[in-house]
Parts: structure tokens; C-alpha cells; sequence
């Protein structure tokens, strides 16, 4: 083990562990807001100033964050093969700038049309459709953060976890609040030449990765049972970035002295809960649940992301319960037809499903970062936080098309469920048919949950 330039360290030195994880987590704090930022706001702004239409524009949305969520794993294999984490996140962080630069520059073209023309009120009809080159522009823009997300994503956080020493107990338990503590990262901005880097004879996995073992090889297609279901929980995820938005957008957002406000920003609500809920788990539930349960982190891994499944389907149901509500006072008021209208309905009914959603992410998201890096050899830390990642990747896909399939269905019998009209689409059947694919997932979830075993690779405290 060695220091930043290369001296050789003992544990007992001011290097790795929390001095350095406390640095990485701040950097991924800067990402975080950048990232969510554009996620949060990108339905509105392609079903906004970019005037497509909602089916298109959530598609669009989820295609987007499905991509960012798959290049992972790109990431992960160049940098566990050849590059590293530390030289790879530094590259895709200059790539993230010059992404984010672009895409700053491409709203800024498009605000330079018309003065009549005011997309945040709603109010397109004055406004010029968008080039052909503003909207080229654009997407590249957007898909050149989504390729420096895949190279910074996965190895950032493999890199916060190695600066604690898996070999050593104490650690390997500190390691676990460390992932608690990380999920703080979406809710800050500096480093330091004080972490761990492995030193040859450690990296000898990330270099030769054919010399896993058989049974490090079955370890990992172990993994796949647990994954897939896990899926259900990625296409849910999709809703609370560009669905839950657009229901937002056609509620009463007035705070007073003429403020509104935004519909994306009820997304805090999710962080809010995170950041409440985690130092609650960490510092009471946990040291209770190792008094009762014997086990260092209190409840393990997989009985955390079984919780959060559940959690997560609950939220769909509350999103369903609210579009019937809200739909229903559209009818009652005559705003049918009027989709520019609010619906006399405040916004906070879209508080409960954001907060129970919130709560998931605590279970399920901290749960899987921690299974999906644990459960593979140690050269193959940033491929199995790609792992985790990719459930997000595949599940915006996979809402993406069910969106599209599922309106290229109801269109054609008249009544779409994704109708460029809201008060006349069924947003709430769409949300009903999530939370069952999610509960079906769960079933599947704890069927194979059941019966998996905690593998130990070379070198490691076997988790409990």
C-alpha cells in the first residue's frame, strides 16, 4: 500500500480510510448536482422549449439517462483493465466540464430567439420551432455528459471504497457506513493528494483479468438472479425524473408574490429524506439491529434492497392514487381541454410518493452500491458498481419502451395514455401497471434472495 506519490504507508498514518473518503465524497457532491440538475429538468425542457411531445419527450429523457447509466460499464472495463480509477475519473471529469460548458452554450443559442416567446410559462405558440442544428447541438451536448458520467460514476466510488483496508474488520465495517454516508452525495467541492492507491501486486486482478478463478467466475453470474428483478426498480426510478414532473407542471405551483414553484423541485423532498433518514439508520438502527441480529451492519445487504423494493412500489401506488385525484378535479372544473390551465389542486399532493420513494433509495440504492462492490473480486470493483448502475441504465430503457409501446397502442384506439393533452391521458393507469411489475419483481426479488450465499473472495472478511 502506498501513499499518493508512491512512499510505502501503514494504516496508522493520516492516509486512507475516512480522511480520504470524507475528499472523494465531496468531488461526487459537485457531479451529483450537475447530473441531477439536468435529469431533473429535462422533460420540461424537451417537452418545453425543444416542443416535443410528452411521449416523445419522455422517451427522449429516459433513452438519455439509460445511456448514462449504461456507459458504466465501458467505464468500469477501461479502468479495471488498463487505465485505472484514478486517471479515468480525472479524464471524464475534464469531459464532464466541457460537456456541461456546451450544453450551457445550447440553451443560451435557443434564448436568443424570439422576445415574445416565454417557454416557462407554458406559453409555445409564440415561440419558433428549434433548428434542426440547435436540436443536433443539443444532443450532443447531452450525450457528452452521459459519456463522462459513465468513466466518472463507477470509479469514483470503487475509489472512496478502497481507502478502506477490506482485510482488516474494523474497516471492512467502517467501509459499510461509507456507502450509508455516499448516498449523501446527491444531495460540496474539494480533494486531496491523501488517498490509497493499490500497489502492483494489488492490481494484479484489475490487469490480468483472465486469471479469475472458476469460482470467482460463477460468483459473478451468481449475481445475475439478484439483478434482474432489481430492474422493476429502475424503470420505477424513471418516473420521478419525468412523469412525476409533468404532473407537477399542470397542478397550482403559486407560492405567493407571483413565485411558482418548479415542479422538478419537488425532487428535494427524495434527497431530504435521504439525507434525514441515513444518519437515522446509521447511528440508531443500525447499532440496534447488531444488538438483535448479530450482524455488523444490522441487517444485511440483501434484506436492505428487498425493503427498498417494496418501498418503491408503494410509491407508485400513491403516484396512481394522486392522478386519479387530480384528473378528477380536472373533469369536475372543466379543465379537460385547457391543458395550459392549473388544475385546482395543489402541487403537495405530490409530496407523499416523493417521500416514500426517498426512503427506498436508503434501502435499496445504498444496498445494492454496497452488494454489487462487495460480491466481486477485487480487480473487478468498478464492474460491479457498473453492475449497480446499469439497473438504472436498462430500467430507463425499458420505460422508455413501454412508453413508446404503449402508446403506439392506445393512440391507435384513441385514447393514449401519453396524450400531448394530460388531462386527457392516463397517467395513473401507466403508474398502476408499475407498481405491479414492481411488486411481481419483489416476489422474484426474495424467491431468489432466499437462497443466495455470500461469496469470500481471496483476501477478504466475509460479509455477514
Amino acid at each position: 500500500m502506498v501513499d499518493s506519490k508512491g512512499r510505502p504507508i501503514s494504516r496508522s498514518a493520516a492516509t486512507g480510510g475516512w480522511t480520504s473518503a470524507l475528499f472523494i465524497i465531496g468531488v461526487e457532491m459537485a457531479e451529483r448536482f450537475s447530473y441531477s440538475g439536468i435529469s431533473s429538468n429535462l422533460i420540461s425542457y424537451l417537452t418545453g422549449p425543444l416542443q416535443q411531445s410528452m411521449a416523445a419527450g419522455a422517451a427522449n429523457a429516459n433513452a438519455w439517462s439509460g445511456t448514462a447509466n449504461m456507459l458504466p460499464i465501458l467505464g468500469a472495463v477501461v479502468a479495471d483493465s488498463c487505465m485505472g480509477r484514478y486517471r479515468t475519473v480525472l479524464l471524464s471529469s475534464l469531459l464532464y466540464v466541457l460537456g456541461l460548458a456546451l450544453l450551457t452554450l445550447s440553451a443560451a443559442l435557443l434564448s436568443l430567439g424570439s422576445s415574445d416567446c416565454n417557454p416557462s410559462k407554458g406559453e409555445m405558440s409564440s415561440c419558433p420551432p428549434p433548428s434542426p442544428f440547435h436540436v443536433i447541438f443539443f444532443f450532443f451536448s447531452l450525450y457528452l455528459v452521459a459519456v463522462a458520467q459513465g468513466g466518472h460514476k463507477p470509479c469514483v466510488e470503487a475509489f472512496g471504497a478502497d481507502q478502506f483496508d477490506n482485510r482488516d474488520p474494523s474497516e471492512s465495517k467502517a467501509r459499510s457506513s461509507f456507502f450509508n454516508w455516499w448516498s449523501l452525495d446527491h444531495k460540496a467541492e474539494v480533494t486531496s493528494v491523501h488517498y490509497h492507491v493499490s500497489t502492483p501486486s494489488e492490481q494484479v486482478d484489475s490487469i490480468h483479468i483472465n486469471s479469475l478463478t472458476e469460482e470467482e467466475v460463477k460468483g459473478l453470474v451468481g449475481l445475475v438472479p439478484i439483478w434482474l428483478p432489481c430492474l422493476t426498480y429502475g424503470i420505477v426510478f424513471a418516473q420521478t425524473q419525468t412523469l412525476f414532473t409533468k404532473q407537477g407542471n399542470t397542478m397550482e405551483r403559486d407560492m405567493g408574490f407571483g413565485y411558482q414553484i418548479p415542479a422538478a423541485s419537488l425532487q428535494l423532498f427524495s434527497s431530504i429524506m435521504v439525507i434525514v433518514f441515513v444518519p437515522i439508520y446509521d447511528l440508531i438502527l443500525v447499532p440496534i439491529g447488531r444488538m438483535f441480529a448479530g450482524n455488523p451492519s444490522g441487517i444485511t445487504m440483501l434484506q436492505r434492497i428487498g425493503i427498498g423494493m417494496v418501498l418503491s412500489a408503494t410509491s407508485m401506488v400513491s403516484a396512481g392514487l394522486v392522478e386519479v385525484k387530480r384528473l378528477k378535479t380536472a373533469r369536475d372544473f372543466g379543465l379537460v381541454d385547457m391543458p395550459n390551465l392549473p388544475v385546482p389542486m395543489s402541487i403537495w399532493w405530490l409530496v407523499p410518493q416523493y417521500v416514500v420513494f426517498g426512503i427506498s433509495e436508503v434501502f435499496i440504492m445504498i444496498g445494492m452500491q454496497e452488494f454489487f462492490y462487495d460480491q466481486v473480486p477485487c480487480g473487478l470493483r468498478s464492474a460491479g458498481l457498473a453492475l449497480y448502475l446499469s439497473v438504472f441504465g436498462i430500467g430507463s430503457f425499458l420505460s422508455s419502451f413501454l412508453i413508446s409501446m404503449i402508446d403506439s397502442f392506445t393512440a391507435k384506439r384513441g385514447e393514449s395514455w401519453f396524450a400531448n393533452n394530460i388531462n386527457q391521458a392516463h397517467l395513473d393507469y401507466f403508474f398502476w401497471l408499475l407498481a405491479g411489475l414492481n411488486f411481481a419483481g419483489c416476489l422474484a426479488y426474495f424467491y431468489f434472495a432466499k437462497s443466495y450465499i455470500y461469496k469470500k473472495f481471496r483476501g477478504e472478511v466475509l460479509p455477514m
